[in-house]
């Protein structure tokens, strides 16, 4: 039972070194600071770098054991990333 969550998001070297934007990677851990659930956003090169605040992704939240137990869809809600025409949706 959780009454409350710490979402840590794991920083790749690449990404600290480059600035550029990997596929996203988080530990979920309880008030104590352990593990409960691994998250992991899939979505695009090009989504990550030119869509970045608005882009499409996938986040897969699995448990201890691997087994995923939620996935969080949020789709490209716009014509353009560039000139966005609606609010995001998860």
């Amino acid at each position: 039972q959780l009454d409350r969550i710490i979402i840590h998001q794991q920083v790749e070297l690449l990404e600290a070194i480059l600035g550029t934007e990997t596929s996203s990677k988080y530990e979920i851990k309880n008030h104590l600071g352990q593990r409960v659930y691994f998250a992991v956003e899939e979505n695009g090169c090009f989504d990550r770098n030119l869509c970045s605040p608005i882009r499409s992704f996938t986040i897969r939240i699995a448990d201890n054991t691997g087994r995923e137990v939620i996935t969080v869809n949020r789709p490209l809600r716009c014509n353009s990333c560039w000139f966005p025409c609606f609010l995001q949706e998860v």
